[in-house]
C-alpha cells in the first residue's frame, strides 16, 4: 500500500477511522472481485479518495453502498463493513492504470530485478493487463481510462524533453490531467454535475501535489541511482517545489469549498487537514504528539506532566495455529511493514516497522476550537474552518 495521504488513526478518531478502513477494504476487494488476487497489490490511499468523494456526494436517501465483507488478516480475521459499488469500483480501475504505468516507469529506468529481461518482460505482460482489466472496470461505471494511458503516454515524452529551465509544472501536466478527470468522474457516478468543476480543479491540484512530493521524497535516490528526477532535470529548488506544493494544498481546500457534499467528513479530513502533513513528511518536519497532548488540561491524560493515558484492555490470545494463520496473512501483505496491525497472538496493537505517522494530534486545535467543529463526530468532522492547518 502507498500514496501521500496516509492518516494517523489518533487524528481520525473512531468515527472516520471506521468510513477510511472501510473504502481502503472496498477497493481491495473491489480489485479481487473484478481482476483476481493478483490485482489486490496495486490497492493504495491514494485510489481510496475516489471511493471516500462518491460516497462523500451520494443521495443520503439512496442506497449507502456498503456490504459485510469476511474475515480478513489485515483486520485481525474479523468481519468488517465494506464500500462496495461504483465509488469502489472506480478506485479499482484508476489504480490498475496508474500502476501499469508505474511498473512500467520502473522497467524503463531498469531498476532493480527489472533491469534482467525475462523479469521485465514478465513486468511489462502484468502491466499490460492492468490496463485493460482498468479499461472494462472503468468502462462499466462509464469513465473512460484512454485519458489516464493518455497522461502516462505524454509523460514520457515530456520527461525526454525536460531539462534546465523547464517549468516543473509541465513535467507535472500529465499527472495533474488524469487525477482531475478521475476526482470528476466522482460527481457523475454520485448524480451531482454541478461538483464536476471544483472536483476537478482538486483534482489537478492533488495530482501536482503528488508528484511533487513523489519527486521530493525520491530525490537522494534519484541522485545515488542516477534516475531521472523532476527536480533535479529541471533545476527546481526545494524552495520552489514546497512553494508549489504549498499553494496546491490551499488550492485544494478552496476547491473543495465549492462542492456539495451530503457526508463530507471524511474528504474534508483527508484533503484538507490530511494535506498538510504529507508535505511535512516529504520535507523533512514530521511531528507527533501521541504520548503528549499539548492542548489537554493540565493533569488531563495526555498532558505534558499529567498521567499516561490507559492502555486499552488486551482480548485473549489466540491459539498457536490460529496465531500462525494470521501472521501468514499479515506477511503476505504490506501490513506488518508499513501500517498498523494485531500482534498475531496477543492480539497488541502495534505498528509496523516502516509505519512513520508523522501526526500532530491536535494540529487543527486553534482554528477549530480544539477539535469541537465536528461535534461528537471529532476534530472537523465536516467542517469548514478555513484555517491554514
Amino acid at each position: 500500500m502507498f500514496g501521500i495521504v496516509r492518516p494517523c488513526r489518533h487524528r481520525l478518531g473512531e468515527k472516520l477511522t471506521a468510513q477510511w478502513t472501510a473504502h481502503l477494504c472496498g477497493l481491495c476487494l473491489a480489485l479481487r472481485g473484478d481482476h483476481g488476487q493478483l490485482a489486490r497489490i496495486v490497492t493504495n490511499y491514494d485510489g481510496l479518495l475516489i471511493s471516500v468523494l462518491t460516497e462523500a456526494q451520494a443521495d443520503p436517501a439512496g442506497p449507502r453502498g456498503r456490504r459485510t465483507a469476511g474475515p480478513c488478516p489485515l483486520r485481525g480475521m474479523r468481519t468488517a463493513s465494506v464500500a462496495h459499488g461504483e465509488g469502489a469500483r472506480l478506485a479499482a480501475a484508476v489504480s490498475l492504470v496508474l500502476a501499469s504505468a508505474k511498473v512500467r516507469d520502473h522497467v524503463a529506468d531498469g531498476d532493480g530485478l527489472l533491469a534482467r529481461r525475462p523479469v521485465a518482460l514478465a513486468a511489462r505482460r502484468v502491466a499490460a493487463g492492468w490496463d485493460r482489466a482498468g479499461a472494462r472496470t472503468g468502462s462499466d461505471v462509464g469513465f473512460d481510462t484512454a485519458v489516464l494511458v493518455d497522461a502516462v503516454d505524454r509523460q514520457t515524452g515530456i520527461e525526454a524533453l525536460a531539462g534546465p529551465g523547464t517549468p516543473i509544472l509541465t513535467v507535472t501536466e500529465p499527472t495533474e490531467t488524469a487525477t482531475a478527470a478521475a476526482f470528476a468522474h466522482t460527481a457523475v457516478l454520485a448524480g451531482r454535475p454541478g461538483n464536476a468543476a471544483p472536483l476537478a480543479e482538486a483534482g489537478r491540484l492533488f495530482g501536482r501535489l503528488a508528484h511533487l512530493l513523489d519527486a521530493v521524497e525520491d530525490r537522494e535516490a534519484d541522485a545515488a541511482s542516477g534516475a531521472w528526477n523532476p527536480l533535479t532535470a529541471t533545476g527546481t529548488s526545494l524552495d520552489e517545489a514546497r512553494r508549489l506544493a504549498d499553494d496546491a494544498v490551499h488550492g485544494i481546500r478552496l476547491a473543495l469549498r465549492e462542492a456539495e457534499f451530503t457526508d463530507g467528513g471524511l474528504a474534508h479530513r483527508l484533503l484538507v487537514h490530511e494535506l498538510p502533513n504529507s508535505v511535512r513528511r516529504a520535507f523533512g518536519t514530521p511531528s507527533c504528539a501521541h504520548g503528549s497532548h499539548p492542548y489537554a488540561p493540565p493533569g488531563a491524560p495526555g498532558a505534558p506532566g499529567g498521567p499516561t493515558p490507559p492502555e486499552p484492555p488486551r482480548r485473549d490470545r489466540r491459539g498457536l495455529l490460529a496465531g500462525c494463520a494470521v501472521w501468514l496473512g499479515l506477511a503476505c501483505t504490506c501490513q506488518m511493514c508499513c501500517g498498523e496491525y494485531e500482534d498475531p497472538w496477543t492480539r497488541e496493537r502495534k505498528e509496523g516497522c516502516l509505519h512513520n505517522c508523522d501526526c500532530d494530534c491536535c494540529e487543527c486545535c486553534e482554528c477549530c476550537n480544539c477539535c469541537s467543529c465536528g461535534g461528537e463526530d471529532g476534530c472537523c468532522s465536516g467542517c469548514d474552518c478555513g484555517c491554514d492547518c
